[in-house]
């Protein structure tokens, strides 16, 4: 079951504001009952400041009602669709000092091995620059004599899934080329 985002000062508001029984507090915000029972009493979270779950968008006003009336029913939780983009949302890819250097090194295996991925495609997967990109292409790059083409996968760049994805669009784009080629002789 889901609990609201700050369930101490959710509870807080709740045995501030309403008159809902200690167990319908604690199972709406995941606490045990006698540490509702604490709150309430001012011995737990005594400069805590509640939050209104209404105003957070975590409940509504009538399932708060409704719950007020019948002490045996429980409080719900209200779907939101920010909590799903939130989850959703890709993490920033972060490489650690020591493995910077390799970067040039997966860069050059993608130019080698996938030479039909566009450089936004090289950028999204292995988190580089365009400018990068182009000195490796162009062969200009200032340790270009240094690289040895190894694989994004093993350096830990990007994953088996993503670089197998990335290479299958590609392909399906080269293949939409050929044939918008073709319609135009």
């Amino acid at each position: 079951m889901a609990h609201p985002l700050m369930p101490r000062a959710t509870a807080i508001w709740l045995v501030d504001n309403t008159t809902l029984s200690f167990v319908q507090i604690a199972e709406f915000c995941g606490l045990h009952e006698l540490e509702v029972q604490a709150i309430a009493d001012g011995e737990v979270a005594q400069s805590m400041v509640g939050v209104d779950p209404i105003q957070a968008g975590q409940l509504t006003r009538e399932e708060l009602e409704r719950c007020s009336k019948d002490s045996t029913t429980r409080l719900t939780l209200v779907e939101t669709s920010y909590g799903h983009k939130i989850a959703s949302l890709k993490k920033e890819r972060y490489t650690p000092r020591a493995r910077r250097q390799d970067r040039p090194d997966a860069i050059a295996w993608i130019l080698k091995h996938c030479p039909n991925l566009t450089d936004p495609q090289v950028v999204r997967l292995i988190g580089t620059t365009k400018p990068t990109i182009n000195a490796i292409r162009t062969r200009t790059h200032w340790n270009m004599q240094n690289l040895k083409p190894q694989n994004p996968v093993v350096l830990g760049f990007c994953s088996q899934e993503d670089l197998d994805k990335v290479m299958e669009k590609a392909e399906g784009n080269k293949k939409a080329e050929g044939t918008k080629e073709g319609k135009k002789s």
